[in-house]
């Protein structure tokens, strides 16, 4: 890249998009959204698993600037996801902004200049003012340390990197993992193949799925207008009432356990076969799930539970810890993502060639999930802590987007170069933070998750209502931050 964008974004999901488009209404031109692949989308681009769709429903995992009343139904798929972002990449002009193949593997920040230089993988360098990470969470597959694992001698792939050259059909086929995407494609293709060996460490808390298709006349309604806007809100404040347990007391997910275990109950009448999908810890804990055809799959004849550890792959067969061997012909990975590591193992180097390694050494941490002590002018969309376990990320971005432009504009009202949040700031933010996640559910509710870091520290969700998010970040507050000349 020749040119010296004032802004550059990285990531063309739902948060490299979102900012390009506030951008751009704010009167910001000059920016630029990098992205490492050769089509945008993000999440949506990456998962295309059979049964892939979001578990938010549809008329809220969109922008709220952008209502879609044509959504196909309440639980949209994954093409017609990424379909509506190339929609908003259509209307709001964005194309001359996107750059494809063009990967980040550094950002180097000048202190001289008050800029970044940013590191491509082709070797090519610029500098930018501020740059803003849209790289999300969910995108670096999570492979487990099992040994054995290179040795498996046929086809093999993670959920998120599903290889649909492979047949499935007549094949015996072991699904490592029992999370949010197996929960969706191991009912697809338990039909499709001769056997299937579920290799379940934790059974996930599973809800039933409220999905149905809007039938032209729902469509025509929700064109009205303030029909989806309506619609919107409704399902938002739903969702929000859901959290009750999640942000005050974990006391109050008694409903939510019982929906779960009448769920249960209804769709898995063998006593043996529930007993292997009841968990033992307190819903909440992990990731809430939603599901219809989950429970009836995996009680078809030719699909089997197995609860025993994974000791040994080997080239045609999976060990568990009891020594029995199942011999399988495809082994497919649902262990979902490198979460709370997928920041940090990026090459950025701040204030003073400090790198953010160090700056993590202890967990990563940022003031409002946006911005980190020593670091000018980078700003992280969906950063740490901006996580949901009960409502649409995509509220939370829209949040941090106005939270960034806000920013942008004390950078412009100061005539300063650069603005970097006061250590003690970021330090108040985040201990205030994990003493309200200290007694959570997701650090009380006798689990371990991906939600934790490898010290047992949530580093992935906002303990509160999304409202308190949005609220917080109405705008920044200019004593929090350094201002740089």
């Amino acid at each position: 890249m020749s040119a010296r964008p004032g802004i550059t974004i990285i990531g063309s999901g739902f948060a490299g998009l979102g900012m390009a488009i506030k951008l751009k209404e704010a009167g910001y031109h000059d920016f630029v959204i990098l992205e490492k692949a050769d089509d945008l989308g993000g999440t949506w681009r990456e998962n295309t698993y059979p049964g892939c769709a979001c578990d938010i429903p549809s008329p809220l995992y969109s922008f709220s600037y952008e209502l879609n009343p044509g959504w196909s139904r309440m639980f949209s798929r994954q093409a017609e996801i990424q379909d509506y972002m190339r929609a908003c990449v259509e209307k709001y002009g964005l194309a001359p902004h996107l750059r494809f193949g063009e990967e980040v593997v550094g950002l180097e920040y000048d202190d001289a200049a008050r800029d970044w230089r940013v590191l491509l993988a082709g070797g090519e360098t610029f500098a930018t003012n501020a740059v803003v990470s849209g790289i999300g969470a969910l995108h670096v597959p999570s492979l487990p340390a099992i040994p054995g694992r290179e040795s498996f001698a046929g086809p093999s792939f993670h959920s998120a990197r599903w290889d649909h050259s492979v047949d499935l059909t007549g094949k015996r086929v072991a699904v490592i993992g029992t999370g949010a995407s197996a929960v969706q494609f191991v009912p697809r293709i338990a039909g499709q193949v001769s056997r299937l060996h579920v290799f379940q460490r934790t059974p996930p808390w599973i809800h039933s799925k409220p999905d149905f298709p809007f039938s032209p006349r729902a469509k025509r309604i929700l064109g009205l207008p303030g029909a989806a806007r309506a619609l919107r809100n409704a399902i938002y404040w739903a969702l929000e009432a859901r959290a009750l347990g999640f942000t005050v007391d974990p006391r109050l997910m008694g409903a939510q356990r019982k929906a779960a275990l009448r769920h249960l109950a209804d769709q898995v009448p063998d006593p043996v076969l529930r007993a292997r999908l009841t968990p033992d810890y307190m819903i909440g804990c992990k990731r809430v799930l939603i599901s219809n055809d989950y429970y009836p799959a995996l009680a078809r004849d030719n699909v089997e539970v197995i609860t025993d550890g994974v000791r040994e792959i080997r080239e045609n067969s999976i060990v568990d810890s009891t020594g029995r061997e199942t011999e399988v012909d495809v082994l497919v990975y649902g262990t979902g993502f490198k979460v709370t590591d997928a920041l940090n193992e990026w090459r950025i180097v701040g204030r003073n060639g400090r790198k953010i390694q160090d700056a993590w050494q202890d967990g990563v941490e940022a003031y409002h999930g946006t911005t980190v002590a020593g670091f000018p002018n980078l700003f992280f969309l969906l950063g740490p802590n901006t996580g949901l376990g009960h409502n649409s990320v995509v509220f939370m971005i829209e949040s941090q987007v106005r939270y960034v432009l806000g920013c942008l504009r004390l950078l412009s009202r100061t005539k300063a170069r650069a603005l970097d949040v006061r250590p003690e700031a970021q330090r108040a933010y985040n201990d205030r933070l994990q003493d309200r996640l200290n007694r959570r559910v997701w650090n009380e509710g006798g689990c371990g998750s991906w939600y934790l870091d490898e010290h047992g520290v949530n580093r992935t969700l906002w303990p509160g209502f999304t409202f308190e998010y949005w609220a917080r970040t109405r705008r920044p507050r200019r004593e929090a931050y350094e201002l740089i000349p």
